[in-house]
């Protein structure tokens, strides 16, 4: 690495590598998501795709989802989509050699694309991103004694580390933060609006909704959120670059307001807890544990996991976006 680099570029070129070599997922990897939780958040994710295409008329649609893990969401969301007869084409957004080849097993016929540039323009498309946008690189802005500047990566000898740049960011930041305490923490997600802008474009020219998943926040905010994963426990972000998980929080405030300037109709956020609840999981627990009953306890173990505000309930965050004239989704008050 010659000289420092932008903390964005330092992430960017970590997670390549991370998610180029590795199935990350499991009790074998690094995290588990909710698709890997239980079926039912997958199950309920196809019901609220096939509600909204039925009060839009049910027009063909290409389900697309942006960082498919190891395929289970889209797997468990297409076999709840069949039972109303909905099986449409399937578009999968992934770098990942080693996922891909999951996803495949998982999703027979899908077609891969590197980034959504091509994506098939030949129906509205309904997109899914269960935490895709924390895994973007962030830019983080830190507060000095002479005023905000970025945060670089410098290597020493095999160390990486975080230090203030030289040039001057105090134009951008918010008037209530321009004076905050030094060492306070700004983040941006440049490349997260950039996705959103091209989900965007898809969507007002050929229509159709867009599901993200993930958690976060309503900025601006201040914070560093930066953090990463490795054997189901946090690790330094700057150990070892490319053999963790780097994330950071969302702003779903940023992204709703990407969406608006675009011309999209943004929905909530709401917390996945509350998102869940309305879609039916309870109902959906109890017909599963009516079947199975030996499976009932570890399906009501599941279903906190998913909903309670002190799992993943109330951290994680759910917007929708959807193009003008297409209806309000499940899930969001109208």
């Amino acid at each position: 690495m010659a000289g420092p680099i932008p903390l964005s570029q330092f992430m960017g070129a970590a997670n390549a590598h991370y998610y180029g070599t590795r199935d990350p997922l499991g009790a074998r990897g690094d995290f588990t998501t909710a698709p890997e939780v239980s079926q039912m958040f997958g199950e309920l994710i196809g019901l609220w795709i096939a509600d909204i295409w039925q009060r839009a008329g049910q027009p063909p649609i290409r389900y697309v989802e942006l960082g498919p893990g190891r395929g289970t969401l889209a797997a468990d969301a297409l076999r709840a989509m069949s039972r109303i007869d909905l099986t449409p084409p399937v578009d999968l957004v992934e770098t990942s050699p080693t996922l891909r080849t999951a996803q495949a097993e998982r999703v027979p016929g899908a077609e891969f694309h590197l980034d959504l540039v091509g994506l098939p323009d030949d129906a509205p498309l309904v997109f899914v991103a269960n935490e895709f946008f924390d895994a973007l690189p962030i830019r983080q802005l830190i507060a000095t004694q002479e005023g905000w500047r970025e945060r670089l990566i410098a290597c020493q000898d095999t160390l990486f580390l975080p230090i203030a740049g030289d040039r001057s960011f105090d134009m951008i930041i918010p008037r209530d933060y321009k004076d905050a305490a030094p060492g306070s923490i700004m983040e941006t997600s440049p490349a997260s609006v950039a996705v959103l802008r091209q989900l965007a474009k898809r969507l007002n020219d050929q229509g159709g909704a867009a599901l993200v998943i993930d958690y976060g926040y309503m900025g601006p905010a201040l914070g560093d959120t930066l953090q990463a994963v490795r054997g189901h426990a946090y690790a330094n972000p700057f150990d070892e670059p490319g053999e963790a998980d780097l994330t950071a929080h969302v702003d779903f405030a940023t992204l709703g307001e990407a969406a608006r300037a675009e011309g999209l109709v943004v929905h909530g956020p709401v917390t996945q807890g509350e998102f869940l609840t309305r879609l039916g999981i309870t109902e959906r627990t109890a017909s599963l544990s009516l079947a199975s009953p030996d499976r009932a306890g570890q399906l009501a173990v599941d279903r906190e996991r998913l909903t309670d505000p002190e799992q993943m309930g109330e951290l994680f965050k759910v917007i929708a976006f959807t193009a003008p004239g297409w209806p309000v989704p499940a899930g969001f008050s109208e």
